[in-house]
């Protein structure tokens, strides 16, 4: 019988497309991936394993009362495979799921490629196929696809740029000077699973005024064209993922209440509070490398390394990588897509991952994994799922597709999207845990109402 389905292809080997491949090959559809690396590579990647992660090795908190929690149980629950490969490969962070980048990408690498129903291809696709379809090809969609996108949807894209963290050689950070702990003791190691880099208030107001000052890398023309006629204009970034250099230039004490913020953070040398904290998360198994947290830059690479060996601890660090900006692009979601993440004029046609507007790891794999339950369920002649909006999935969904348009930006997983049925709850934790109590209910009554499970 599976002989006689359509084939699902699906276009683009990340995190989201690797999720929505294995979803629907699990519910018996003949999926052909298409990915254009190693062939055409891109400005961010620098693998050809898919699911490369690029910005952080970080998919955000475990705990259930964080949208990020919320979200990766939610997913378990739906039998997310990259979820499933990420805790295989998890490394120390507290209460964060963080993973060895390579290990985790080789991982689903080797789990779609033995699937007996993935065809993978590299192969840059230029035009979007007949058929059924998931568009999950990502924030650096190549010039000919996005042009057959704008072609096909008719509407501008939306541009902004993403910028990535510097990445140290463990054995090059100062001990004698940072110290080791977790936020708030979270976290299993007793000696805490991040490195610190204490600052006074002398030596952050040197570094904030040295990193304002800085030399930033210069639009080029192609990114500059891209933005023409776009609101906000070159320079316009995602508010989550900001270079560090422009949260300064928004008053001297923002990075101390941001990514430099000691709260939680008490030197168990001495007991007490820095004015600033500098957190570097272990970014490999080996545990040699480390990814200096919030810390996204577009700094020329010799600025990186003068102002950010300024910090304590880092004065003669080895930056293994250092920080770069790419742009990243996203289509009008609210004018374009059902909540079932279908384009509205042709429903045979999905679209999945960052392009979607949703931002974050885990939300990239989650829409990938609802693109290809969809699709494999629309292939069978069934009904699509839309997800309760009192998920986070399901509130993911329904904000990508209800926003207003002139407020439309990049979405992560967060409380304030989703519904609060108790409007009388007052205090963040509380009503976080409502959201909690009202989501898990809801999408195990969806799951067992809808058959989820039921796969042939």
């Amino acid at each position: 019988m599976d002989k006689l389905l359509p084939e699902l292809t699906i276009i683009g080997g990340g995190l989201a497309g690797s999720e929505a491949a294995w979803q629907a090959a699990e519910r018996g559809i003949t999926v052909r991936l298409y990915e254009m690396r190693p062939e055409q590579q891109t400005p961010a990647h620098s693998t050809a394993n898919l699911a490369e992660m690029v910005c952080s090795n970080s998919m955000g908190s475990v705990l259930l009362d964080r949208p990020s929690g919320l979200l990766k149980e939610e997913l378990k629950r739906l039998g997310s495979l990259l979820l499933e490969c990420a805790e295989a490969t998890a490394l120390p962070a507290g209460g964060s799921l963080a993973v060895d980048r390579d290990h985790f990408a080789a991982l689903v690498t080797q789990k779609i490629t033995s699937h007996p129903r993935i065809d993978l291809i590299r192969q840059e696709v230029q035009q979007i196929p007949e058929g059924y379809v998931i568009i999950a090809s990502g924030p650096l969609t190549s010039p000919a696809l996005s042009a057959a996108i704008q072609g096909l949807t008719g509407q501008e894209h939306l541009f902004f740029y993403d910028a990535i963290a510097p990445i140290v050689a463990a054995d090059s950070i100062d001990m004698q000077v940072a110290y080791r702990a977790s936020r708030f003791e979270r976290g299993q190691n007793e000696e805490g699973d991040y490195i610190n880099c204490p600052m006074d208030k002398s030596q952050y107001m040197d570094f904030v005024d040295e990193l304002s000052r800085a030399q930033r890398v210069e639009l080029r023309p192609f990114e500059t064209d891209l933005l023409k006629g776009v609101k906000g204009g070159p320079g316009k970034y995602f508010e989550g993922c900001l270079p560090v250099e422009i949260i300064a230039e928004r008053g001297p004490d923002t990075l101390a209440f941001g990514p430099l913020r000691p709260i939680g953070l008490a030197d168990p040398r001495s007991g007490k509070y820095s004015f600033a904290v500098l957190q570097l998360r272990q970014d490999n198994l080996a545990g040699t490398l480390y990814n200096m947290v919030g810390f996204q830059t577009n700094l020329t690479f010799p600025e990186q390394k003068r102002v950010f060996h300024m910090v304590p601890g880092l004065e003669n660090a080895e930056f293994v990588r250092l920080g770069q900006m790419h742009r990243n692009t996203f289509i009008a979601s609210p004018l374009l897509l059902s909540p079932t993440l279908q384009f509205n004029q042709r429903q045979e046609l999905f679209f999945a991952g960052q392009i979607t507007g949703v931002e974050g790891y885990m939300g990239n794999i989650a829409t990938g994994l609802l693109a290809g339950v969809n699709a494999a369920r629309l292939i069978k002649g069934l009904k699509p799922f839309t997800l309760p909006p009192t998920t986070m999935l399901g509130g993911l969904c329904h904000y990508i597709t209800h926003a207003e348009m002139k407020y439309f930006q990049p979405m992560k997983a967060n409380f304030g999207i989703l519904p609060l049925v108790d409007r009388k709850v007052r205090g963040k934790p509380l009503r976080a845990m409502v959201h909690v109590k009202q989501a898990l209910p809801d999408l195990d009554k969806f799951l067992r109402e809808e058959n989820y499970y039921e796969r042939s």
